[in-house]
């Protein structure tokens, strides 16, 4: 019977991948993120691939044949400055600062490996946002919501009233493209197998 790993200890991550509707077993990567690439596509990518591969050789050699390891890293660009998760309550509300009355772009790179294939891609999200005072923006962060999240906010949260438009896919902003992982998994023959094993 084969396996899938979600090498993530995101809550929203593992409540997207239940979402489609697959049983997944969770093994976070504690891999140090090293950025690699000139663009946030080539950095998400390179991320997620390093968070997957990090997992998959961590299995012993006979399980690797029946497992696919699932990574994906997210981060927040504006202007060509790439924002991940902030340092402490000063750095969150200097990007949200930097955010509010402009549209950035959110990219979420993901990969999946297995032992035949390693298949890696990401996806991009338009996100606008509205004007914002300084009293707003420091009453959110006092929430403690944007602490753990890229660009310090959450759209699924208490973050979406800061939200004007988006164009592109929500669940990307959320932190997984599910909807293009269900169709990179179903449409390769290698990794279709995960699907039918592990539908719920």
């Amino acid at each position: 019977m084969s396996r899938i790993i979600l090498a993530s200890a995101s809550p929203r991550r593992r409540e997207l991948l239940q979402q489609i509707g697959l049983r997944f077993e969770i093994m976070p990567s504690h891999k140090e993120e090293v950025m690699r690439g000139q663009t946030p596509s080539e950095n998400v990518m390179g991320l997620a691939e390093d968070k997957a591969r990090d997992i998959f050789e961590k299995l012993p050699e006979e399980m690797r044949k029946d497992v696919l390891v699932i990574g994906a890293d997210t981060v927040v660009s504006l202007d060509g400055k790439i924002l991940g998760k902030p340092k402490d309550e000063e750095d969150a509300l200097s990007m949200l600062r930097f955010l509010q009355g402009n549209t950035h772009q959110v990219y979420t790179g993901v990969c999946l490996v297995t032992a035949e294939s390693t298949q890696v891609f990401y996806e991009k999200t338009d996100v606008t946002m509205y004007e914002a005072s300084d009293e707003e923006l420091e009453a959110y962060i006092r929430s403690g919501e944007p602490m753990d999240k890229a660009g310090s906010y959450g759209i699924q949260g208490l973050g979406t009233i800061l939200v004007r438009e988006i164009h592109g896919d929500y669940n990307n902003v959320v932190g997984l493209p599910v909807s293009a992982i269900w169709q990179r998994l179903t449409k390769n023959e290698i990794t279709r197998k995960f699907v039918i094993d592990n539908k719920e």
